[in-house]
Order: structure tokens, then C-alpha cells, then sequence
């Protein structure tokens, strides 16, 4: 069980669109990937930044947890994401140590990747994600 590395930064815009203006025309980073999520009420791009990425989120239901996270909060970063090896191990390792969980167990997205989200309240305020990426065959 260790960390692998930073996998994303996300980051909550109210428009994709008008994001790629500082991202992607200020800064010259590429969008490698676009999709809409409807389980999670946005839309994603993802910019490869190094060996990492900066995910950007815009909600497309206003119910959805990101849409309240803008309301609340306005833009800004959302979470940060770790590559872990064992994502279940290192869930029990937090619960055996009493740090809050959002996700007790892993979920599972679109590409075979697991995840769960570590609660802020356990990590000096910070959202954290963890990910697992699938095993490459």
C-alpha cells in the first residue's frame, strides 16, 4: 500500500468553455480528454500537466455536489487525487486510524478505475480522492 503520485488537481469553473481561456489559451496546456459524467452532475476536461493532470469540473445539474460546492464556495480548487497501489488497504488503513471517510469502500468509474473520497474533516480540510488505476494487461 503506498502512494504512487499525484494523479489530479481538481478544479470547480462554472463553464468549461470559458476556463480553457486561462488553462488552455494562457498557459498552453492541452485538453487530452472531455466527457460528460451524469452520475456526478458535470462535465470534465482533463489537461496533462507532467506525469499528472489538472481536472476541470463544471456542474450540469444544479442538485449535483459540485454545483453546491460552487454556490457555496465560487470557483476554485476542488480536491486533490492520489494514485494508490491498494486503494482497499489503504481505506482500512484510515479507518483504523479514525480519519473520517467519505467512501468507505471503493467505487468504480466508466474506465475500471476505483475510487473513494477521504472527508475533509480528517485531512486539515482538504478533499482528498484516492484512485486506482486497473491493472494494465
Amino acid at each position: 500500500m503506498s502512494i504512487k503520485k499525484v494523479n489530479h488537481i481538481a478544479i470547480v469553473v462554472p463553464d468549461l468553455d470559458e476556463a480553457r481561456r486561462f488553462w488552455v489559451d494562457g498557459l498552453g496546456l492541452d485538453v487530452r480528454a472531455r466527457e460528460h459524467v451524469a452520475a456526478q452532475g458535470v462535465d470534465v476536461a482533463f489537461l496533462p500537466v507532467g506525469d499528472s493532470q489538472i481536472e476541470l469540473l463544471a456542474p450540469t445539474d444544479e442538485e449535483s455536489g459540485v454545483a453546491r460546492y460552487l454556490a457555496k464556495r465560487g470557483p476554485g480548487m476542488h480536491h486533490i487525487c492520489l494514485e494508490v497501489t491498494d486503494i482497499t488497504a489503504m481505506l482500512r488503513h484510515l479507518q483504523a486510524l479514525e480519519i473520517p471517510l467519505i467512501d468507505e469502500t471503493p467505487r468504480l468509474d466508466a474506465h475500471g478505475v476505483q475510487y473513494a473520497f477521504i472527508h475533509p474533516k480528517g485531512t486539515n480540510g482538504v478533499l482528498v480522492e484516492l484512485y486506482q488505476l486497473p491493472a494494465e494487461d
